[in-house]
């Protein structure tokens, strides 16, 4: 194909949906020489990781002999890769060649882009409100909270928070994006040398498009390209990930300053 070089970066540990993913993939891209896959898989189970082995004719899989996290894997993927640009990719997200390729097309055309997020849908088509217009300790509590009345007292604020009244007609730019689908220009993710490590899950995402802004380059959302994302919330269900969640919080506002509303 006539286009810049890429490499989808997918980090994963016994992700239920990988090989659903790896085998659209495989459908939309197996054919595009200038588009390489790069899995980094943070110590799986042993039935997971020989399953994963029948993809190594269409991959680059390593298989890392212990879990260090989101960012590491990623890392690890990418700050030695030398293509145009860096697809950070979640191993529950479905994507088609015509999406990625008006993204790649609107990145070569629009060159003061650095980061660029699609719209992200649930199975059904519904939008999830993945974006982040501010990050204060009084919104993560508002969404965590278990009291309903609570969350319709403050819909407005999460409504805001969650850019839900964000443009579907025009590209904008934006504070923060989701890091189940980020395009990035591939020189400059070496520039801010990925992400920080620090962040075993969560937050890595939020930091990347901080440290972007922090150097004056932007990040845009786009209504025109989509992606589905097979979105499982985690952190809202199960103690083990809302506890990782809690430590890289308080490591993100140690880092960038306590913001409590």
């Amino acid at each position: 194909m006539n286009h810049p070089t890429l490499v989808i970066s997918i980090v994963t540990y016994n992700s239920s949906h990988i090989f659903e993913v790896l085998d659209k993939l495989k459908e939309e891209f197996g054919f595009d020489n200038n588009i390489r896959v790069a899995i980094f898989d943070n110590h799986s189970t042993k039935e997971y990781r020989e399953h994963l082995k029948q993809y190594e004719d269409f991959a680059d899989i390593t298989f890392y002999h212990e879990n260090n996290g989101f960012g590491f894997g990623h890392n690890a993927n990418l700050l030695h890769s030398n293509e145009d640009y860096f697809l950070i990719f979640n191993p529950d997200i479905i994507v088609t060649k015509d999406s990625l390729y008006e993204m790649l097309h609107l990145m070569e055309t629009d060159q003061s882009i650095s980061l660029l997020v699609p719209k992200v849908l649930n199975e059904d088509g519904s939008i999830q409100h993945l974006m982040r217009r501010r990050v204060t300790v009084f919104d993560y509590a508002l969404r965590f909270i278990p009291f309903d009345f609570v969350k319709k007292l403050f819909a407005k604020r999460l409504a805001t928070y969650e850019c839900r009244d964000i443009p579907q007609d025009r590209l904008v730019d934006i504070n923060m994006g989701s890091g189940c689908f980020m395009l990035i220009r591939g020189d400059i993710y070496k520039e801010i040398n990925g992400f920080d490590e620090r962040y075993f899950m969560y937050f890595e995402d939020t930091d990347l498009c901080l440290m972007l802004k922090k150097r004056n380059r932007r990040v845009v959302y786009t209504p025109f390209s989509f992606v589905v994302h097979f979105y499982e919330r985690g952190s809202h269900k199960n103690w083990k990930l809302f506890k990782i969640f809690v430590k890289s919080m308080v490591k993100f506002f140690n880092k960038w300053g306590w913001k409590w509303v």
